[in-house]
């Protein structure tokens, strides 16, 4: 999955001498004196963010050494900052009189880091050195196909096209021992310390202060986001079910069992996370073959990384979005530099606080990319639209919305959008009769998706309260990978390995929760927007490309940032005020009763 980083953003995410918070006067604080705090306090965050997002590029861009202590040196102000204003704001959130605005700001800056440093001499030098270090470690890391070294982007392009069991097994196997097992020992001290930081903030340990962002207590959060998945999972049950069962046709008992779990390196993707790659595989007879490929449609009408890019903008300026500045194209990655090591997981970068807005990728010509930079850029149309807005504001209505707003508009990447832009030929266009291989198609990403985007967080909520501890890293992670996936991995592990190390969003201290949202609000959004738009036919058809009135409310809603509580935001563009899982099951209720028909007689489950 992705990830935005905005500066307001980055300086809590990141771990001259700090700018210090106002001290607290001795008598009760005043509401007065907490504006005047978060006055300095915005300012200055914001001003140290310019030159912090600027080291985090450099060395996201440009793996070095030297970049990496920039990185880690900067990260290392930008903590001990945050931490010094989060204590401080706590102790101005018990003032009388606070409108409902500051008190909104003072706890969005109590619970802004992401890693927390406590207040001990060197602590926060220590935790960013650990979050350079590891993410860098995955940057660089590489696993093998066939005997031969293979890095990051090329592996996980070779998992959704390899069929070949055994150099399945081989990269899967090789990745998560290279990648994710030497991380085990500097992970641990890495949450021991941002644990040491959430205590001194007044929380429980780092989860439960994750937990603490969503507009509720953290308890609830936990609590709604197992309601969401109560809703979705007999569809995910069923999915699950007829995947096995043509993983089974296809490869035998030998590598996959009729019934149990699925083995992890199978599924097209190095994490099991999204299972679209083997779409082949599970096509259905009658309606499987969908009449058109993107990744040959790019190919066939000469597009590269760079036209494809200009695809997407084109999406979001035909819904009257501004087009993207000239910078964007003079100083994003777009495709992988030949010299050097960089970063290759996608991201969407805003650098000012304005209009530096940029993505960094290792574009392929490829549908997945294709759809990856439609993700990317709502990102960057969301860190321009909320400009406007307070320090502390800039940032989405909470991290899934940040997620869902690039995924719906992708949701929009249907027949009749790739004929609009020229992609696709009208006499080709797939009748009525290959809905039920559409819909497939979509739900083999984003319903497969669900547990996973559920479970990361879900181990890591166990790691930092101890409930999965040092001992059983590797028994947390693979028995929640079985409970919520029905997934296994291809080889026994042992607590000398680190799978979790080698997903990315692990080493890179990137919260996850916010995907599992996205997948259910960006359906919301979707649905939302072909209401808007008065399309008629099946929703998984719709595409609003072109239609200005649902841009328009759009950006009311992107405009607004972190200004307001989430269900605000939800309510000004969906009318609800609810996330829920529904709208994403309405969409594919007519696969979910295919599903259950194909399913009969089998033993579903695991």
């Amino acid at each position: 999955m992705k990830i935005a980083i905005s500066l307001a953003a980055l300086a809590a995410a990141l771990v001259a001498s700090p700018v210090m918070a106002q001290q607290a006067p001795a008598a009760a604080p005043t509401a007065a004196q907490a504006e005047a705090f978060l006055a300095n306090a915005e300012k200055a965050l914001f001003d140290q963010s310019i030159i912090s997002g600027r080291a985090a590029w450099v060395n996201a861009t440009y793996i070095t050494d030297d970049t990496d202590a920039l990185a880690s040196y900067f990260g290392a102000i930008d903590t001990k900052q945050r931490v010094d204003y989060a204590l401080e704001a706590a102790k101005y959130a018990a003032a009388p009189g606070l409108s409902a605005e500051t008190k909104r700001r003072l706890n969005l800056l109590q619970t802004a880091l992401t890693l927390p440093a406590p207040t001990t001499a060197g602590a926060a030098e220590e935790l960013n050195q650990l979050a350079t270090k590891l993410q860098s470690a995955y940057g660089k890391g590489k696993g093998t196909l066939k005997g031969q070294p293979i890095n990051g982007s090329d592996i996980e392009e070779q998992m959704g096209i390899n069929r070949n069991p055994a150099e399945l097994k081989e990269m899967w196997v090789s990745w998560h021992d290279n990648v994710g097992a030497p991380m085990r020992e500097d992970y641990a001290k890495l949450v021991g310390i941002a644990n040491a930081g959430s205590k001194e903030l007044g929380f429980a340990d780092t989860g439960a202060m994750w937990r603490s962002k969503y507009d509720m207590p953290a308890d609830d959060f936990a609590k709604l986001t197992d309601k969401i998945w109560a809703e979705v999972k007999p569809l995910y049950d069923e999915l699950h079910c007829y995947t096995r069962a043509k993983l089974n046709e296809k490869y035998g008992d030998a590598v996959q069992p009729a019934t149990g779990p699925i083995r992890a390196d199978l599924l097209g993707n190095m994490w099991a996370q999204e299972w679209g790659n083997i779409y082949d595989i599970v096509a259905p007879a009658d309606a499987g073959d969908l009449g058109y490929d993107v990744t040959e449609l790019l190919t066939a009408k000469g597009y590269d990384p760079i036209k494809m890019v200009k695809a997407g903008e084109g999406f979001y300026s035909s819904l009257g979005f501004d087009p993207l500045p000239q910078t964007f194209w003079e100083r994003s990655q777009i495709v992988k530099p030949r010299d050097r090591e960089v970063v290759c997981h996608a991201s969407a970068w805003d650098l000012d606080n304005k209009n530096d807005i940029r993505i960094k990728m290792c574009t392929k010509v490829n549908g997945d990319d294709f759809v990856t930079i439609h993700h990317e850029l709502g990102h960057n149309y969301y860190q321009r639209a909320y400009q406007i807005q307070k320090p502390l504001y800039l940032d989405g209505a909470n991290d899934g919305f940040h997620e869902a707003i690039g995924d719906f508009i992708a949701l929009s990447i249907t027949p009749d959008y790739l004929v609009k832009i020229g992609l696709l030929d009208p006499a080709k266009v797939p009748g009525a009769d290959k809905d039920l291989g559409l819909l497939l198609r979509q739900a083999m990403d984003k319903v497969a998706f669900l547990p996973f985007g559920l479970l990361i967080d879900k181990w890591r909520w166990g790691v930092f309260d101890g409930s999965i501890p040092q001992g059983q890293y590797e028994k947390g992670w693979n028995d929640l990978r079985l409970q919520y996936q029905g997934i296994v991995p291809p080889v026994p592990r042992d607590e000398t390995k680190f799978d979790p190390g080698g997903k990315y969003h692990i080493p890179g201290n990137t919260p996850y929760t916010r995907y599992f949202l996205a997948r259910v609000l960006q359906f919301q959004f979707y649905e939302a927007a072909c209401r808007q738009a008065g399309w008629k036919g099946p929703l998984h058809r719709c595409s609003f490309y072109g239609n200005k009135q649902v841009g328009e409310k759009l950006n009311a809603m992107l405009e607004m940032g972190a200004s307001k509580p989430w269900p605000d935001a939800l309510q000004a563009f969906t009318g609800s005020r609810e996330m829920s899982g529904k709208a994403l099951v309405n969409y594919f209720a007519p696969l979910q009763k295919w599903l259950i028909e194909q399913n009969k007689g089998k033993s579903c489950g695991w």
